[in-house]
C-alpha cells in the first residue's frame, strides 16, 4: 500500500457553518486524507483540536457511518445523554441513521489529534440538535430548522462542519 504523506496534504480550518456557528470550531484544523489519497468510498480526515476547540457542532448523519480514533491528547465526547473522556487509543463509532448527536470538545490545555473515518455512500441530511441548523444533502445547503436557507456564503477559515469528508 502506498504510504500517505500527511504533511503534503493541505491543512485547513474552512467551514460550511454560517455565523455564529463557525466560531465554535475555529480551533479545529484538518486534512482530508481520503480524498487526497484517491479513496472514493471511505472518508478519512486527520484533525487537530486546539485547546477549547470543538470538532463540529453536535450532529448526527443520515446515511453515513462514522468512526473516530484519538491519536494524541484527549477530548470529551459529548452525546445526547452522556459525556465520555477519550484519550489516545480510544475509539468511538456512530452508526448511520441513529439520532444520537455527538461531537468532541477539547477541554484540556494541549492539542488533541484524531482520525475521523466515514462511509461515503448514501449521504443524507445532517441534523444539529443544539443549534438552529440543518444540512439538506439533496440541495447541498445549510438551512434553519424551519427550512429557511442561510444566505449562500463562500467557505472560509474559522471553523468547519463535521469531520467527515465533503
Amino acid at each position: 500500500m502506498p504510504k500517505v504523506d500527511i504533511e503534503s496534504v493541505k491543512q485547513t480550518n474552512r467551514t460550511g457553518y454560517p455565523p455564529p456557528f463557525d466560531s465554535d470550531v475555529a480551533g479545529r484544523w484538518y486534512r482530508r486524507l481520503g480524498k487526497a489519497s484517491g479513496l472514493t468510498e471511505i472518508g478519512v480526515s486527520h484533525a487537530v483540536l486546539e485547546p477549547g476547540a470543538m470538532s463540529a457542532q453536535r450532529h448526527w448523519h443520515e446515511g453515513i457511518d462514522e468512526f473516530v480514533v484519538i491519536l494524541e491528547g484527549e477530548a470529551v465526547l459529548v452525546e445526547d445523554d452522556w459525556e465520555t473522556v477519550m484519550r489516545a487509543g480510544d475509539c468511538a463509532a456512530f452508526p448511520k441513521d441513529v439520532p444520537n448527536g455527538h461531537h468532541l470538545v477539547n477541554r484540556s490545555d494541549r492539542r488533541c489529534v484524531l482520525l475521523a473515518i466515514d462511509s461515503r455512500r448514501g449521504e443524507g441530511d445532517c441534523h444539529y440538535p443544539d443549534v438552529d441548523l440543518h444540512y439538506e444533502a439533496a440541495a447541498n445547503r445549510m438551512t434553519h430548522k424551519d427550512g429557511t436557507p442561510y444566505p449562500p456564503q463562500e467557505r472560509r477559515s474559522g471553523g468547519g462542519g463535521p469531520l467527515t469528508e465533503e
